[in-house]
């Protein structure tokens, strides 16, 4: 599908440097632009290529400053904020490419499972007893939706999502390939033969509207009550949510990162790579954790910054890392001076 220069500036209320009809039909890198294709500026470093690059449209800033003509063969949109006019229409593009609807064969929906309007199951895709489904909801192939589980408007599972029984997930949600949401939380007690009995695992989990969720992440039900987490957190691939946790709003994740079993992570946390948090603890509003840290204690300081493992205020980590780096000098230092003391 095509679109001009001219439709363009009107979703984005930009202006228009060249000609209003060129057209585009695809995306690419500014640096890698060929005719036919859409690109932005949004980097300084990489001004140049607004010069050479052969993309037929090129969204920039209102208040970039051009030494030089660009090719006539390339049209200017100016808005106030090329990345995030340009991440708009990557949205609206994706939302084009995937506007499936229907029903695929073969596939399995219980008969007391409802769904709403214009949603789509893909092929070999199952979805339990009792399901509820909102409006416009997206369910690729070889997923899996257990019984009694709801699901509100406007969501994506992409294939092999598995979302275990009892599951309560919003509006706008997306979870993408492999992830598990609802599997068992880590629950065993040890008995007098020395062998671990399981605890039965009766919660669920809640996902609230706008949470993404990246692939091969788990989170596990809680063993009673739910494994909450709230409205608008983003979490990378890879990450591990154990049982009775609670994500507060906006909290964004890394991958790697894992919580243990009824940590309480605040509202608009961020939490690096490979980041752990051990189990019942309570990390404050705002907090940043470095990657690879670990999170021993309470972090009670609303916006502390924190790293290392233990991770500590960042501030006295990177002064203790000078030392440490330090540490072999000095100790070639003090063996020094132990030879000319026994002198």
């Amino acid at each position: 599908m095509e679109f001009s220069a001219k439709q363009i500036a009107g979703l984005l209320k930009g202006s228009i440097e060249g000609n209003e009809n060129a057209t585009v039909s695809n995306l690419s890198k500014i640096e890698e632009g060929k005719p036919g294709t859409l690109s932005f500026l949004a980097n300084k470093l990489y001004t140049p290529y607004v010069y050479t690059t052969d993309a037929s449209i090129v969204i920039v800033n209102k208040d970039l400053v051009l030494d030089k003509p660009v090719k006539e063969t390339c049209t200017l949109i100016r808005v106030e904020d090329a990345y995030g006019s340009f991440a708009t229409l990557l949205e609206m593009y994706t939302q084009f490419k995937q506007d499936k609807k229907g029903i695929e064969q073969p596939s399995f929906i219980a008969a007391s499972a409802k769904l709403g309007t214009d949603c789509y199951v893909g092929a070999f895709a199952y979805i339990g007893e009792n399901v509820k489904i909102g409006n416009n909801v997206k369910i690729y192939p070889h997923c899996y939706i257990g019984d009694n589980t709801t699901i509100g408007d406007n969501c994506t599972f992409y294939s092999g999502v598995k979302i275990y029984h009892e599951c309560i997930i919003g509006n706008h949600c997306t979870v993408h390939s492999s992830t598990v949401i609802g599997s068992d939380g880590f629950g065993f007690a040890p008995n007098s033969e020395n062998n671990y009995k399981k605890v039965p695992q009766i919660g669920n989990v809640i996902l609230e509207d706008h949470v993404e969720i990246g692939s091969n992440t788990s989170i596990d039900r809680a063993t009673m009550g739910s494994t909450i987490i709230r409205k608008g957190v983003k979490l990378d691939n890879l990450i591990q949510i154990a049982h009775n946790v609670e994500v507060g709003e906006n909290t964004v994740m890394a991958g790697g990162a894992f919580i243990a079993g009824s940590s309480k992570i605040g509202k608009n946390v961020m939490i690096g790579g490979q980041a752990g948090v051990i189990g019942h603890l309570t990390v404050a509003d705002g907090v940043k954790i470095a990657g690879q840290s670990g999170v021993g204690n309470d972090i009670t300081k609303e916006g502390e910054v924190v790293q290392g493992s233990p991770a500590f205020a960042i501030g006295e980590y990177k002064r203790a890392y000078v030392l440490f780096r330090g540490l072999t000098k000095m100790n070639d230092r003090l063996r020094e001076i132990e030879k000319q003391l026994k002198k």
